[in-house]
């Protein structure tokens, strides 16, 4: 049985050093473009098998990712996970999951008892109401980089990948206008969250920009749930004046604003228009069908784990960077009135 390959085979064979091999391997900032290919390109060919063992010990990797996160039931969650692990295994990484079920003191309890000396990197999505820039400073400090994914924090200095809130909430808006609703409402999110108060922006600049009614009465913040959904969409039926269509800040808070619509007796679609923003499993399955501007989960799980990545091989030399991923339009029966617009 032959031996397995090692870095001295695939220097010999390119005649480079085991060193240039090495950072090649590691995507170190100062091998060339060209080489790095060469080398990867081979050690594919050979199925070269890095040990990671031996390089935890040399250089106090453990080829261990955290993700901090505030829940693993829903859709987006669940997709973000796998687009972390395909990045993370693909490299030799394992992920170890820390959820706060959305709880500030458990996001902090979780931080304070986070040993990050078993961690090469940290991917966080915070928490509703989350206090805890000071825990994530001092991880960062410590030398453990951090990428924020999802919902972030705004006043920290770290990378982020996010998706965008703001143009995908005109978007949805302008969707509703032109499929010709006139008084359409907003159901968001907590205030704090930086990516609710980007889609809040963007459905008051949709009205703006068409000469509509941006009406105080018809904006209602809470939190993210089917519950909050349908509780804010019965403070919309109570206005005195009263919508025609809904923009809501995700797909569960849409489905419970249409939950509340059929149970007023309303027909979705071609009297009230509703969308939502995710595209989550249930928008296709509720009757009628969601409206709704899908976010890029898996993508964004990926890039965030390629960022973080990107950070671990170049401790001292990579600088924070912000990604913005574009969400797609999907236009179902709780916008369709039936006009053919």
């Amino acid at each position: 049985m032959p031996g397995k390959t090692t870095i001295k085979d695939i220097a010999r064979i390119l005649k480079i050093s085991s060193s240039t091999v090495s950072r090649a391997l590691c995507d170190s900032y100062d091998v060339n473009p060209e080489t790095r290919e060469k080398v990867l390109k081979l050690a594919k060919e050979l199925n070269y098998k890095r040990n990671f063992g031996a390089a935890g010990l040399a250089g106090g990797a453990t080829h261990n990712i955290g993700i901090v996160l505030p829940y693993i039931t829903v859709h987006y969650f669940s997709m973000v996970i796998t687009g972390i692990q395909e990045i993370a295994f693909s490299q030799g990484y394992k992920i170890v999951l820390y959820v706060t079920n959305d709880s500030p003191q458990l996001e902090k309890d979780v931080l304070a008892d986070l040993n990050v000396q078993n961690l090469d990197g940290l991917l966080v999505c915070v928490c509703t109401g989350s206090d805890s820039r000071s825990y994530f400073e001092q991880i960062m400090e410590q030398g453990t980089p951090i990428v924020f994914f999802g919902r972030v924090l705004a006043d920290i200095e770290a990378s982020k990948v996010q998706q965008d809130s703001y143009n995908g909430a005109f978007k949805a808006v302008e969707h509703l206008i032109r499929r010709g609703y006139k008084k359409i409402a907003h159901v968001g999110g907590p205030t704090h969250h930086l990516f609710t108060q980007k889609r809040l922006l963007g459905y008051v600049d949709a009205l703006k920009k068409h000469g509509m009614e941006v009406n105080p009465e018809w904006i209602v913040q809470s939190g993210f749930s089917q519950e909050n959904g349908e509780a804010d969409m019965e403070a919309l039926w109570a206005a005195k004046t009263r919508p025609d269509a809904v923009f809501a800040v995700s797909d569960r808070k849409a489905i419970g604003a249409m939950t509340t619509l059929k149970r007023h007796g309303v027909h979705i679609g071609k009297d009230f228009g509703v969308i939502g923003f995710t595209n989550d499993p249930m928008s296709t399955i509720v009757t009628p069908t969601l409206s709704t501007l899908a976010e890029p989960a898996y993508e964004i799980g990926k890039q965030s784990c390629e960022l973080l990545l990107r950070h671990i091989a170049h401790k001292n030399n990579f600088q924070a960077r912000e990604i913005v991923l574009s969400g797609e339009l999907i236009v179902r029966e709780s916008t369709d009135r039936g006009t053919g617009a």
